[in-house]
């Protein structure tokens, strides 16, 4: 079975390594992974160029499961899995969770079976609220979601 999964995946944290368990979990695995265009399309904040996000993934999945990783660039929000049939799943966040059904919708439209969609809940920091790259990226929590900033500063 062809599982897909997708993102931006920069910087690589805790919730991020819950998805890619989640699709390894299920069988073979096609990483799609935003082209440096789509993933600062709309955003303010910095993001690793795809080269060294590729690398970095890449370099996880190969300590973590002992394989090569299968990643793709997507320079669309669907990628691959929207226009080839092969795939069986789809594995989301809660925010990506209605790409997923975009997808099955073109998947439809081209005759083609859905795939079955597996949402994967947040991980909580520390603080109990969900680990985002948003987030450590303004330096609230670290990639495995230890606070950071407990609010005594200065104190």
């Amino acid at each position: 079975m062809l599982v897909a999964l997708g993102g931006t995946f920069s910087p690589l944290h805790k919730g991020h390594k819950k998805l890619i368990e989640t699709a390894f979990g299920l069988d073979d695995v096609c990483i799609g992974l935003t082209s440096d265009y789509l993933a600062k399309k709309d955003r303010e904040r910095f993001v690793l160029p795809f080269s060294v996000r590729k690398e970095n993934l890449s370099q996880y999945i190969k300590k973590t499961y002992g394989i090569n990783a299968r990643i793709v660039e997507l320079n669309d929000p669907f990628g691959p899995v929207a226009y080839e049939k092969d795939f069986e799943y789809l594995v989301v966040s809660p925010e990506t969770y209605p790409v997923a059904e975009t997808i099955n919708k073109i998947r439809r439209d081209k005759g083609f079976k859905e795939v079955k969609i597996v949402r994967v809940d947040h991980v909580l920091a520390d603080d109990g609220i969900y680990i985002s790259s948003t987030r450590i990226k303004k330096g609230e929590i670290d990639t495995e979601g230890r606070v950071l900033n407990d609010g005594l500063d200065g104190i």
